[in-house]
């Protein structure tokens, strides 16, 4: 397996976490928040309070910063050194005395860390699996570290057809085009990405309320470091609904909760407990 640095240099993987570092500066109690209602408002209240948690490909960390406030026994891996950092931070920064949170480095593809781990109530791997290059085999990974009566929660890119062919082919010149280049293509993108919505609410008399309103409803995150994501996000893999819930309901799994977008782009949500 080649490392995460030759995998960058190569053009061939996205760095992540250079894009979570910068957000890293806008995090806060307010997006702190948002972060603990979006998973208690999918898990409930109490559902996190001394339960084991697993964030598997913890980015910006701040998920688990929000399960370890809410009482949850936590361990944060990622396989990009730079997100492990910015968890390490955050750490610091808000949860200085966790008592109960390890952050360390890992890959979602390497079974034999992954084992060593153990099982968790709540597996929690937003936005993460369809950036390994092998998206169903980190998948079944993953899902093995479920406990019995645990729950699996992941977010995993939406099969449009064609239109996920030209992201994957928009990524990849991303990522191998000189930094000009880049910043070019990602104007060009967030023209296509938010320029409908902004029109929107500038006619409505609006304009930028759901720009800025993003953090409210989009887990806490930040809307351009979102856009950042989403156009340099490579490795890329997408699969539909029923391919996901087949997959898992052949490894004992049954949904409890699913967000679809339906034709868009973007992450179908899924979260399945293990029977």
């Amino acid at each position: 397996m080649r490392s995460h640095a030759e995998e960058v240099r190569a053009g061939e993987r996205f760095p992540f976490g250079e894009n979570w570092r910068r957000l890293l500066a806008s995090v806060g109690p307010e997006r702190i928040e948002h972060a603990s209602a979006s998973l208690t408002g999918v898990l409930g209240a109490k559902a996190l309070e001394g339960r084991r948690f697993l964030d598997a490909g913890c980015g910006s960390g701040l998920f688990s910063l929000a399960a370890s406030l809410r009482g949850a026994r936590v361990v944060s891996f990622d396989f990009d050194p730079a997100c492990v950092a910015c968890a390490v931070e955050l750490r610091a920064r808000f949860h200085r005395d966790a008592p109960d949170w390890r952050i360390e480095r890992g890959s979602v593809l390497d079974a034999e860390y992954l084992a060593r781990l153990g099982t968790f109530d709540v597996v929690y791997s937003w936005g993460v699996l369809h950036h390994t290059g092998r998206m169903w085999d980190a998948i079944d990974l993953v899902a093995a570290r479920v406990a019995p009566g645990g729950r699996l929660w992941i977010a995993l890119y939406n099969d449009q057809g064609a239109w996920s062919r030209a992201w994957l082919a928009i990524k990849r010149a991303y990522n191998r085009a000189p930094r000009p280049l880049r910043d070019l293509l990602l104007g060009a993108c967030f023209v296509r990405l938010w320029g409908p919505t902004l029109l929107r609410d500038l006619a409505k008399g609006s304009a930028l309320s759901t720009w800025r309103g993003y953090a409210r409803t989009g887990r806490g995150m930040s809307p351009w470091r979102d856009v950042v994501d989403w156009v340099g996000g490579l490795p890329f893999e997408v699969a539909s609904i029923a391919a996901v819930e087949d997959f898992l309901a052949a490894r004992g799994f049954e949904r409890e909760h699913v967000v679809s977008v339906g034709r868009g782009h973007g992450c179908n949500e899924f979260v399945l407990r293990r029977r």
